[in-house]
């Protein structure tokens, strides 16, 4: 089975002033890493937070003291995978190796398409 696996990453942002230039900043960097461990087929983009008075989205970041700390969503195709779990644990070895020290969390899993065999492959 294939699947599609939507992680969150908390990446922390020193020396910032600006919530665009935390984000600007934290997905350069994750992408910097993934693609130095030659996983170009990872998506990264900032995730979103509900907000708590009106419930409407907006941006994962938060400045305090010029450090950030911005949420990504990492999403990677798995292939064939046994299992939803197993395709999770695929995931988060692949991204935690080329993550060290970043904090993941599974936050969704897809089954996808046989066809759409466009990533990594298990």
């Amino acid at each position: 089975m294939n699947y599609l696996v939507a992680m969150e990453a908390a990446w922390l942002v020193r020396d910032v002033d600006d919530i665009d230039d935390a984000i600007g900043v934290a997905v350069s960097e994750a992408g910097k890493r993934l693609n130095e461990a030659e996983m170009d087929y990872v998506e990264v983009e900032v995730g979103a937070t509900g907000c708590p008075a009106c419930g409407e989205p907006f941006d994962s970041a938060f400045i305090a003291a010029d450090t950030a700390l911005v949420g990504l969503v990492l999403e990677m195709d798995v292939f064939n995978a046994e299992s939803m779990e197993h395709a999770q644990r695929i995931a988060k070895s692949e991204i935690g190796g080329a993550l060290r020290d970043v904090p993941l969390k599974v936050i969704e899993v897809f089954e996808t398409e046989e066809d759409e065999e466009s990533g990594a492959e298990a």
